[in-house]
């Protein structure tokens, strides 16, 4: 019987229980994931099965690290979002809970652009730490995402974007996520990118401030390749701030877009 150990091809005989091929191929191993999904080791094994057999609290060898990062991912998703670039347009609190997201799924290149640094008032929904106060935001989130996921290619570009360069920025990327604060900004980037990157999808953001209904954050598709996030109301103004959890709740949408975008569930 042909299944898959680690993202290893194996031959084990038939009627085996996840329990008895752990204990031939990776013995100690308390962490049993079948197919995606924990399972419990009296499980039986079936053809064409993918196993990923952890200890737990193990250090992993460096080859073998990003496959078990990925495996709790549906198999087969992992290779796809390996080879997908995408790019965010601003790293602030939409753009890096973006990219973390992004970073911790495994998407293979992330292509990063901002101009500003780490400010104190960013630390209350930006995934920023103290000591990176200062520092150019496209430099602290890269550092970050590796620290995160070593096998995700990041790509940071410290510049002010405009349509002159956004094209020549994310020429590599399928999707692009908006993630500016300022009305005239997203609509400059969803302009340019619709008009000038015909093969390029964006996903908006807009009506993420304060602490309002939750299930007031939607996602719709506004064109064939635009998709906005957002309650299209709850604009950053005196006396409705922006937030960590609504920011997260949208930034969490962005992301899960620019997977299905990736994996086709859109087409």
């Amino acid at each position: 019987m042909n299944i898959r150990i680690n993202e290893q091809p194996a031959v084990v005989t038939g009627g085996l229980t996840l329990g008895q091929v752990a204990e031939q191929f990776r013995p100690g191993a308390d962490v049993l994931i079948l197919n995606g999904f924990p399972a419990p080791p009296e499980t039986m094994v079936q053809e064409g099965d993918e196993l990923f057999l952890i200890r737990r609290g193990e250090q992993p060898s460096e080859d073998e690290l990003e496959f078990l990062m990925a495996a709790r991912h549906t198999p087969g998703v992992h290779a796809r979002l390996k080879q997908a670039v995408v790019g965010i347009a601003g790293v602030g609190g939409l753009g890096s809970a973006v990219a973390t997201a992004l970073a911790r799924i495994g998407v293979g290149c992330l292509i990063i652009a901002d101009f500003d640094v780490v400010e104190p008032s960013n630390l209350n929904r930006q995934q920023y730490f103290v000591d990176q106060i200062g520092l150019y935001k496209v430099e602290a989130l890269a550092a970050n995402l590796q620290r995160i996921n070593p096998y995700v290619t990041v790509e940071p570009h410290r510049v002010m974007l405009d349509p002159a360069n956004i094209p020549q920025i994310f020429a590599p990327c399928s999707v692009v996520v908006e993630a500016f604060d300022r009305a005239d900004m997203k609509a400059m980037l969803v302009d340019t990118v619709l008009s000038l990157m015909p093969a390029c999808t964006v996903v908006a953001a807009s009506g993420l401030a304060g602490y309002d209904s939750n299930n007031s954050i939607i996602t719709r598709k506004v064109s064939s390749r635009l998709y906005l996030v957002g309650d299209g109301l709850s604009e950053a103004r005196p006396g409705n701030g922006l937030m960590a959890p609504r920011v997260a709740i949208a930034a969490g949408h962005q992301a899960n877009q620019a997977v299905r975008l990736i994996l086709g569930e859109e087409l």
